[in-house]
């Protein structure tokens, strides 16, 4: 892919972006290395849903001879866009059916964008600018953050399940106060993972709990009262003894009234 013949120096740049919307790429007017090839590594997190940017490397374009994109998305056949500049010529191969396009026109902006990200396009893209100078490529491995939905359930004797579904990447999840707790991950086959803490408390005097589930795309807290009703204590026994008895006499006085009413109307 490199239309020049010499070998140039190499420069590499290795960074990590998290974008958790779409964003603008930085400024394509800064000042680039004369006779270099320059390289650019970056990670790009993108919440599922959510429109993806994906950036080529920082070169004026008034430079640039071609611009091509290679898109490998896991589980997908690689795609190629490629730009040329003098015959204004572009030439691409199913890329676009998958919702991957030019974010304006390539002689304006020569960056992708994915109007809603979702799993399949989790995977690879660089950008490769060919100049006169040399030429600058910048990989970008795109992925793919999905939001668990978080629930809970109130079990036997003072144990709560919190759960975190098919989040990605697996959540955490913390208790607040601390239990006897056991944490188990399911993972699917989308590459979500479903996390499960079953925590017991053994002491009466913890009345509530929170379950804090952490998660690249954001934290939730769930504030829970633990359920008194599954441990029975001596005042709740007597409480439904006295309420047994309560209706036991109100059943004898209304029989006993009946009986007596019976009676009195047959001697009259």
């Amino acid at each position: 892919m490199h239309a020049l013949g010499r070998t140039p120096a190499l420069t590499l740049l290795v960074f990590t972006d998290i974008l958790m919307s779409g964003s603008c790429c930085v400024d394509r007017n800064q000042p680039t290395q004369t006779g270099s090839f320059m390289i650019q590594d970056t990670t790009v997190s993108v919440q599922m849903g959510i429109k993806a940017l994906l950036c080529c490397p920082s070169v004026s374009l008034t430079k640039a001879v071609l611009i091509t994109w290679i898109i490998t998305p896991r589980g997908w056949p690689s795609c190629i866009i490629a730009y040329r500049v003098e015959t204004r010529e572009t030439n691409e191969t199913t890329c676009r059916n998958r919702s991957i396009t030019w974010a304006s026109t390539p002689d304006h902006s020569p960056d992708l964008q994915i109007s809603a990200v979702a799993l399949q396009h989790e995977g690879h893209y660089s950008c490769e600018i060919v100049t006169p100078e040399g030429n600058y490529l910048k990989f970008s491995d795109l992925q793919v953050l999905v939001p668990p939905e978080v629930t809970y359930f109130l079990g036997k004797n003072r144990t709560t399940v919190c759960e975190a579904i098919a989040g990605k990447p697996a959540a955490q999840i913390s208790w607040t106060p601390d239990g006897d707790c056991v944490t188990k991950n399911e993972s699917h086959r989308n590459g979500t993972v479903t996390v499960r803490s079953t925590c017991h408390w053994e002491h009466n005097n913890v009345f509530a709990v929170s379950c804090f589930v952490s998660h690249s795309a954001g934290n939730q807290t769930l504030f829970i009262e633990l359920n008194q009703g599954t441990t029975s204590t001596p005042s709740s026994l007597l409480t439904i003894l006295y309420v047994k008895m309560a209706l036991f006499g109100i059943i004898i006085l209304i029989v006993g009234f009946t009986f007596l009413k019976k009676r009195n109307y047959t001697r009259t």
